[in-house]
């Protein structure tokens, strides 16, 4: 007998092949049948009929790995019918950690739940830690460059001593050993902005030896998108490992149409052979800290010593200066947002602030806006976020309709209550999946269901080599959503993000139902994933 069998749903099973009319059966954790099933008989039968059915979603580009240790049901993002999560992205991972460099790490980190202590070393003992309070969805942790350095060197704002570049080549051996699928950077961020070239293909090498691949996100967005899209080819080309280009995007009014010619760089690098694949969020708005406006040498010593800087009078009016004037190194977030164009989204210290311009809230100060962000910086020691509505429609619809680009909500599993549901963050980490199947599919018909349900299932498994999850057949493992697709629909704006999506009806995974419905079950049967 079955132990679950789904009735009546209309299957997009994941390949891209137009949906069938079919009833599937479930036994243990796998997919045990998928045709006409009314003679099986079944432990619990769902009614679907009305409904499509899909293999769960993949969000190939997640920072839940921060999250999930206080959100364990990972309530925003199983509610949008993700069954598996890769975190780890833009060089942040908790592991692994060197004891010396622990203070380092813990300020670099922008949320530190109960439990999230640093106290392990390698990424296989956190993955472990991790295992054992159980979560409502599949995690795949990549293991952050950022990360490396500071457990190697700290924030040193230098290239890598031979002993030093040897130690980090030695943890990421050791990590993906541990559980780790590959290697991700944030070449925006320190201390990960402090790298050249040369130091990621380094460490790129020893993860690609062990069939891992390699994240970016890349050096510049706005007026270095092709240069540094073509370093990141250049990683995987000398590495000799795949490449996912994370959240690709123009950032910047002067830059918005250069989307086009990153993805002839990907489609290039494809042609010679190359493994390269990117990821994109269905919004015309970016999201990180605050702290992300400053110089890069502000953080040189770590963000403790960052803060220090910002209350010393001199410092301060250098740092202000070059704010203002746009030398940031490869990436100005102000000239591609402007302030008017910049959002608070948390501000610890400053709640007041959240939901609002930077330059309403500088005006209603008196002040400059360099000014009230870095007073922001200094309230949140270092951990306030921004919203940056910095994008173009055009670009993101060419990015979305690209056959090699999939679905990744650079979100976090976010809840409506608690600590979790504070501040007013970016509405991508509730809305990202049902939005492509609300607006781009069934509104503007930009793509199909199938295409949509691929990109978000068996595009990203086939990047991962997970041979056995993002498409419905015979002995895949039973992550599965069930949804309306004429009701369908990210709730979430910019105003109220904290609402969760309507129209997702059923999830499972691996075989139990945590959404059923529409309500959360409180089931915990997701897993940490071994790489292939």
């Amino acid at each position: 007998m079955l132990d679950t069998k789904i009735e009546g749903a209309t299957v997009v099973d994941g390949t891209g092949a137009t949906g069938f009319r079919a009833d599937v059966g479930i036994t243990g954790e796998a997919i045990a049948a998928v045709g006409d099933l009314s003679r099986e008989p079944a432990g619990t039968t769902l009614r679907a009929s009305g409904l499509t059915l899909a293999p769960g979603f993949i969000d190939v580009h997640s920072h839940s790995d921060w999250r999930l240790w206080a959100n364990r049901r990972a309530e925003s993002k199983v509610r949008q019918g993700v069954t598996t999560e890769v975190v780890g992205n833009c060089g942040f991972s908790p592991a692994p950690v060197n004891p010396s460099f622990r203070e380092d790490l813990r300020g670099f980190a922008l949320y530190l739940p109960e439990g999230m202590d640093f106290s392990w070393q390698s990424v296989e003992e956190y993955l472990r830690r991790f295992d054992q309070g159980g979560c409502a969805l599949n995690l795949i942790q990549l293991v952050g460059h950022g990360t490396l350095r500071i457990a190697a060197m700290g924030f040193a704002r230098r290239k890598p001593s031979d002993r030093e570049l040897a130690h980090m080549k030695r943890l990421v051996a050791e990590s993906l050993e541990g559980g780790a699928w590959g290697i991700s950077t944030g070449l925006i961020y320190a201390p990960g902005s402090y790298a050249e070239t040369d130091e990621i293909i380094e460490l790129a090498t020893v993860a690609g030896r062990q069939r891992g691949f390699y994240a970016s996100h890349i050096r510049g967005e706005g007026a270095n998108l092709l240069d540094s899209v073509a370093e990141a080819i250049r990683v995987g080309r000398e590495g000799e490992l795949p490449v996912q280009v994370s959240h690709i995007k123009a950032a910047g009014r002067p830059h918005w149409g250069k989307v086009k010619d990153a993805l002839a760089l990907i489609d290039a690098a494809r042609a010679e052979g190359l493994d390269v694949t990117a990821d994109v969020y269905p919004y015309t708005a970016s999201s990180t800290t605050l702290r992300t406006l400053l110089p890069g040498w502000a953080l040189e010593g770590g963000v403790e010593a960052m803060l220090e800087r910002l209350q010393d009078p001199a410092e301060r009016a250098r740092i202000r200066a070059e704010v203002e004037a746009g030398k940031r190194g490869e990436e100005d977030l102000v000239a591609n947002a402007g302030w008017d164009g910049i959002m608070i989204a948390y501000a610890p210290g400053r709640r007041e602030a959240e939901g609002r311009r930077l330059a309403e809230i500088a005006r209603d100060l008196g002040v400059a806006p360099a000014d009230a962000a870095l007073d922001l910086i200094l309230a949140g020691r270092g951990k306030a976020c921004m919203i940056l509505f910095q994008l173009d429609e055009a670009d993101l619809r060419v990015a979305l309709g690209h056959p090699h680009v999939m679905i990744g909500s650079d979100g976090s599993a976010l809840a409506t209550h608690g600590e979790l549901g504070q501040g007013k963050p970016h509405p991508r980490s509730y809305g990202t999946f049902p939005r492509v199947l609300a607006r781009y599919c069934r509104d503007e018909r930009l793509l199909s269901v199938e295409q949509a349900v691929r990109k978000m299932t068996s595009l990203p498994a086939k990047k991962l080599g997970l041979k056995d999850r993002g498409v419905i057949r015979v002995g895949a493992k039973a992550d599965l959503v069930a949804f309306n697709a004429k009701t369908v629909t990210d709730r979430a704006t910019y105003a109220e993000p904290h609402q969760y999506a309507a129209g997702i009806e059923y999830v499972l995974v691996n075989g139990r139902l945590v959404i059923k419905g529409g309500e959360h079950t409180g089931s915990l049967p997701g897993r940490v994933l071994t790489p292939p």
